[in-house]
């Protein structure tokens, strides 16, 4: 039976609604009766659902199956247009992959999870479509522990205890100590790094991009790493950061 609700406490109808958007996703489109067998719903109910998100254009039928529509872009293209930081850091990213070569990415965070918000893919065979949008953890992630180092103690277990510390490769970071002693370090020293902690072989470095005192996302480097030693992240890459930071933060007040 596929999961419905997390707390218990929404509404049921709601709640079914988002396991539908959900399961639609992770099967790349199914028909009502493969949807009713994985929710454990009446195939009425998954029927009605689906017929209003199709008035709407939140799915589309393709011959007996369903998937997910457009109207979900259009929305996902409003809210991260209405980030400061994303309108304020995007010459910032272009600027940076021209001078490292690297992948230059532009990071949020918002219940507990990095998200990619925009990114540019430098000098490595990666489509960086696949990788835009989607969420991270930001315990194995250079800029989600630049942001969690700046978020309160109290906030920073909650997201622990939400999601866990899995390991992502042997590098990974899974126990609170060692997270803690390293946030604690990246206060210190102003910036994150990752080394193959969430993929073999890629480092990246990250920074905090702060506005009026609160953390707004964070800016990062990443690539293979023989190219992304550590000795360049907290060198030149480190430099290039600063100021693409600087110059994203000026944007913001000024925005």
């Amino acid at each position: 039976m596929e999961r419905i609700s997390k707390t218990g406490k929404g509404i049921k109808s709601d709640e079914t609604l988002f396991a539908l958007i959900e399961t639609l996703r992770e099967l790349d489109g199914a028909g009502v009766t493969e949807l009713a067998d994985r929710l454990d719903v009446a195939k009425s109910t998954v029927h009605g659902h689906l017929t209003s998100m199709r008035e709407h254009g939140f799915v589309v039928k393709r011959g007996r199956e369903y998937h997910l529509g457009l109207a979900f872009f259009d929305y996902g293209q409003y809210v991260r247009g209405q980030m400061g930081i994303f309108r304020s850091g995007m010459q910032a990213v272009d600027e940076l992959e021209k001078a490292t070569g690297e992948m230059a990415w532009l990071i949020t965070h918002e219940n507990g999870k990095a998200m990619y918000i925009y990114g540019r893919g430098g000098q490595n065979d990666i489509d960086i479509n696949t990788i835009l949008g989607t969420w991270a953890y930001m315990h194995c992630n250079s800029g989600g522990k630049a942001i969690l180092a700046h978020l309160p103690d109290e906030e920073i277990h909650q997201i622990v205890d939400e999601h866990g510390l899995p390991a992502r490769t042997e590098n990974t970071i899974t126990t609170r100590e060692a997270l803690f002693e390293e946030l604690e370090q990246i206060r210190e020293q102003g910036y994150a790094l990752n080394r193959s902690e969430d993929l073999k072989g890629v480092h990246a470095i990250g920074i905090p991009l702060m506005f009026e005192g609160e953390i707004q996302g964070a800016l990062s480097i990443a690539g293979p790493a023989h190219r992304l030693s550590q000795e360049r992240c907290e060198g030149e890459v480190l430099d290039q950061l600063r100021a693409a930071t600087d110059e994203i933060e000026l944007n913001l007040a000024y925005r």
